[in-house]
């Protein structure tokens, strides 16, 4: 059997959760609010959920009822045993987003409902730029400092994938201002987002890098109305899916209306001319 190539150092990333302070969460929060929103229009209670998750204090606080797993490999989800799972702000670190995502459906009840959340492409977008710059510029090479991003059309493909039913995909992109470069990093640090990759270069960087990647981001990318702070991008994916169930609806089969589409709209129909020989 293959294995997806090797993505997340998990011990870096344990390291650095567990770093995390409460008040740097606040995108957390902002998905949080979110995924409640999205719960109380689906209408429905839940009883059994579990949250997936790097942060595990955080979200007990916001849903004590729920069983809470960390985003391992392999999830510690019983089959079958939940309503409700939710993936929060997570799956953005997976070696195997496709696997965890099944393991979260083989975790639902029929007809139960999978919500994700995680950090998408857009994330983080000016600071990659000016670190490569930065980089190429004193070393003439590029290493990985930031981790790469799903796209927010990729990841609505990984529910169709992982075999959800009714699968639905869609995005916020927020700006936030910072007074400079090393203040954005050192709340990235805060999040327990700091640099997890496998690949990453374990040498200690150029003293010169973070300055003049400062400097490039304060010239390239000052924030709106604001010239004497930067801006940065994050976007949040939100993803939600159904364990398939045979209760839920089901597209028509081609040609098999029952009624024609010009009564409907209360026009007449014109028949499409025919070309001789037809």
């Amino acid at each position: 059997m293959a294995h997806p190539p090797k993505l997340t150092d998990r011990s870096a990333l344990r390291h650095h959760r567990a770093r995390a302070r409460g008040e740097a969460l606040f995108l957390h929060e902002i998905a949080a609010d979110q995924l409640e929103e999205r719960l109380n229009e689906v209408n429905r209670s839940f009883t059994a959920p579990a949250i997936v998750t790097g942060q595990p204090d955080f979200w007990a606080a916001r849903h004590p009822s729920a069983r809470i797993v960390e985003d391992k490999d392999v999830l510690d989800l019983e089959p079958g045993a939940h309503d409700l799972v939710i993936h929060a702000m997570a799956l953005h670190w997976a070696d195997d987003p496709v696997g965890q995502l099944v393991q979260c459906r083989h975790a639902l009840k029929p007809d139960g409902l999978c919500l994700v959340v995680c950090f998408g492409a857009r994330s983080l977008a000016e600071l990659r730029a000016v670190l490569g710059q930065a980089e190429a510029r004193i070393t003439g090479g590029l290493s990985p400092r930031v981790a790469p991003l799903p796209e927010l059309r990729d990841l609505g493909g990984l529910l169709q994938r992982a075999g959800f039913a009714l699968p639905v995909a869609d995005s916020d992109v927020l700006t936030v201002s910072y007074a400079d470069a090393t203040a954005l990093m050192r709340e990235l640090r805060a999040m327990g987002e700091g640099n997890a990759l496998a690949a990453r270069d374990r040498r200690p960087p150029p003293r010169a890098l973070f300055a003049e990647a400062a400097r490039l981001y304060a010239a390239e990318f000052p924030m709106n109305g604001e010239p004497r702070r930067i801006r940065a991008t994050a976007e949040l994916v939100y993803l939600s899916g159904w364990a398939p169930d045979e209760s839920q609806q089901k597209p028509l089969r081609p040609g098999s209306a029952s009624a024609r589409l010009a009564d409907a709209l209360g026009t007449s129909e014109t028949p499409l001319p025919t070309r001789s020989g037809d």
